[in-house]
């Protein structure tokens, strides 16, 4: 895929803004943001639409990333830092401090349980308060589910039709992680990626660990592909690094 680097750096602030605002980014906001005319952005949003990696929802004059921008920034994400992302600015050095909470958060709560099952929960626990997702986990035969309510809550599912969506994946998720058994460290599926609930319009972030239970237990989160993927998927990682470590 040719995409030259103010590109690279457009779609990883539409992506970060987007996360942040639930609003499609428009060109004017880029703008002040880069130094160049709206103009100037209005092409380059032209060239990443082009490319399949960010869409105009209905009649707004801003713009979404699709999955496949997603999956373009997932892909291109170096260690915790955003691509484009400037390491030493005061917003990554801000996102560094919270992820530092989020892990010390993580790690409180799953040493200070005594049964493996219990640490397990307070991860999960963990996830949900530190990102507002579904956090989920497989404990022996059975799924841990927690903040189903903290998940609905967000903007994307003001639509039955996504909270149904998501609700039939859910049903479906105990037997297909036992099936599939996916194997990376991390795993991330999103959208349409999905291999269960193509059309919820969510993303799973999940973590294999070893437990007492089993060799391939799962920790992760569900929740809207409009996500923090850099600083979720470094939560997830620890949580289920923590878990193996401890158990």
């Amino acid at each position: 895929m040719e995409i030259t680097q103010r590109q690279k750096e457009i779609l990883c602030q539409i992506i970060e803004e987007y996360a942040e605002t639930a609003s499609p980014v428009g060109s004017v906001t880029l703008a002040k943001l880069f130094g160049v005319s709206p103009a100037t952005i209005r092409a380059e949003m032209a060239k990443l639409e082009a490319l399949g990696l960010i869409a105009q929802p209905h009649t707004s004059a801003g713009r979404v990333p699709t999955d496949a921008g997603y999956r373009f920034y997932v892909n291109n994400l170096d260690g915790t830092e955003g691509f484009g992302k400037n390491a030493g600015s005061e917003r990554a050095m801000a996102e560094r401090r919270s992820l530092e909470r989020g892990t010390h958060a993580i790690a409180v709560r799953v040493s200070s349980q005594s049964r493996a099952d219990a640490a397990i929960r307070g991860a999960v626990d963990a996830l949900v308060e530190l990102t507002g997702n579904l956090g989920l986990a497989t404990i022996g035969e059975q799924l841990y589910l927690a903040g189903i309510s903290r998940l609905f809550t967000q903007p994307e599912f003001g639509d039955t039709r996504r909270v149904q969506a998501v609700a039939k994946l859910l049903d479906n998720l105990e037997p297909w992680l036992r099936e599939a058994a996916p194997g990376e460290a991390l795993n991330i599926f999103i959208g349409h990626e999905n291999p269960i609930g193509k059309n919820s319009e969510v993303s799973l972030i999940i973590s294999k660990f070893q437990s007492p239970f089993s060799d391939r237990s799962y920790i992760g989160v569900l929740g809207p592909t409009r996500q923090n993927y850099s600083r979720v998927m470094s939560l997830v990682r620890h949580a289920g690094s923590m878990l193996e470590e401890i158990l």
